[in-house]
């Protein structure tokens, strides 16, 4: 299962595990910092000649991970590309998460989960729990429904090794609309808060395991709303690199004293390049020059 293996030296129990954001500090800074998302759109897969359907995405997604996983520090599969499949996709994303394991690459799934109760303690169970088919080294997670609602997920991943991306400030036009309410005490600015005081249980690390989701994009947000992400000692998944316009040079300009934590991610950037397995790693290198 993709939960029980120690990414950097061989099989691990539970207790030898490392935390997530230790794990993945060291992988970032091993290749850099760089997460390559796993998006097999419909559009794509015809642009690499495959069949939409589940033996496109099995291809596809073994094809994306031979290319990069010695040179990413994570892969970040987009979960709802498979949901898409039903059954058959997930079992192909089980797939995946497992060969990660077996390659030395750390996983993301982009699931985007945000619920309350016994349903969030659900999906932490399905995507955080040791020995889950579906467990990954972190997981997306939506907090809109308040932070707290995000307990589950945060403390299982927490005992188990793993680690979570919170959506904080999300470069998407309508994201403003909910995010930027509140001027100096914005929605944004609390999530931010929130994540800084969960990651004092990881004080003793160089990263914290509880990240935020923080578009390449948002370009002078942080500034105007007040955020110090330099503060939050957790990672910064920072979608938007390539294809999505951000620039290397762009990145630090935004993140600023934040830079050293954040992780870009590239998707269709680097995977336009595909299927040629040389062809994705040489954009795979060139994009890790970027940044």
């Amino acid at each position: 299962m993709p939960s029980s293996g120690k990414h950097d030296g061989g099989p691990a129990t539970l207790g030898e595990l490392a935390p997530f954001g230790a794990r993945l500090a060291a992988a970032m800074t091993a290749r850099g910092p760089l997460c390559v998302g796993v998006d097999p759109h419909p559009g794509l897969l015809a642009d690499w000649g495959l069949a939409d359907n589940v033996q496109g995405l099995r291809s596809f997604s073994q094809t994306v991970l031979e290319a990069v996983a010695p040179l990413a520090a994570a892969l970040k599969p987009q979960v709802a590309l498979y949901e898409r499949h039903g059954s058959a996709g997930l079992a192909v994303l089980e797939e995946l998460l497992a060969a990660a394991v077996e390659a030395g690459v750390l996983t993301i799934a982009d699931a985007k989960r945000g619920d309350i109760g016994s349903t969030m303690a659900g999906y932490a169970d399905a995507w955080l729990r040791d020995g889950s088919a579906l467990a990954a080294d972190s997981v997306t997670l939506s907090p809109y429904l308040g932070f707290e609602s995000l307990r589950p997920a945060l403390d299982m991943a927490a005992a188990n090794g793993r680690g979570v991306f919170v959506l904080a400030l999300t470069s998407n036009p309508e994201g403003a609309s909910v995010q930027h309410v509140g001027g100096a005490q914005s929605v944004a600015k609390r999530i931010v808060q929130a994540a800084a005081q969960e990651n004092q249980r990881y004080a003793g690390e160089v990263l914290g395991s509880a990240g935020l989701v923080v578009g390449a994009t948002v370009g002078t947000a942080l500034t105007e709303l007040g955020i110090d992400l330099a503060a939050v000692h957790g990672p910064l998944l920072a979608p938007g690199l390539g294809a999505q316009g951000a620039t290397g040079a762009d990145m630090r300009a935004t993140f600023g004293a934040a830079y050293p934590a954040v992780l870009a991610t590239s998707s269709r950037g680097i995977l336009a390049a595909g299927p040629d397995v040389a062809a994705l790693r040489a954009a795979t290198v060139e994009t890790l020059q970027g940044l």
